[in-house]
């Protein structure tokens, strides 16, 4: 009972994560071409204003409750090495935790990201990460 709340918790938090990254992609970068600049800033901060509340947290839920997931989930490596479900699980793992890093410290320790500024980058990953959770349990 206590996995089924935390992946129900962890999918929660991802769609609010996710969802984030969805409409700054495509509906935000998009108003840019209908808004003059003062208005685009206006209506992207308003949104933006409401976002800080609740998507770093929910990032943090989703990292913590990831990370307890994969150790459920991993299970014990055979003689034979990792099995493909294990190799695609550690990849799904290590994309969601450079993202809830990148996030944290950009978010809590007002450290900027190198690279990949934007988010589409983001939004890539988080793509990804669905994929491979779609098909790892098939491989």
């Amino acid at each position: 009972m206590t996995y089924l709340i935390i992946k129900l918790i962890h999918i929660f938090s991802v769609f609010i994560y996710g969802g984030f990254l969805f409409t700054d992609n495509l509906f935000l970068s998009k108003i840019k071409k209908d808004l003059s600049e003062k208005e685009h800033s206006k209506v992207r901060e308003y949104f933006m204003q409401y976002v800080r509340k609740v998507v770093p947290k929910a990032l943090l839920v989703a990292v913590a409750s990831g990370i307890y997931l994969f150790f459920v989930n991993f299970g014990d490596i055979a003689d034979e090495g990792l099995s493909n479900f294990q190799i695609l699980l550690g990849i799904k793992a290590v994309l969601g935790l450079w993202l809830g890093i990148r996030g944290i410290l950009q978010v809590f320790f007002s450290i900027q990201p190198l690279v990949f500024k934007s988010h589409i980058f983001p939004f890539i990953l988080v793509i990804i990460i669905i994929f491979l959770s779609q098909i790892m349990f098939s491989v």
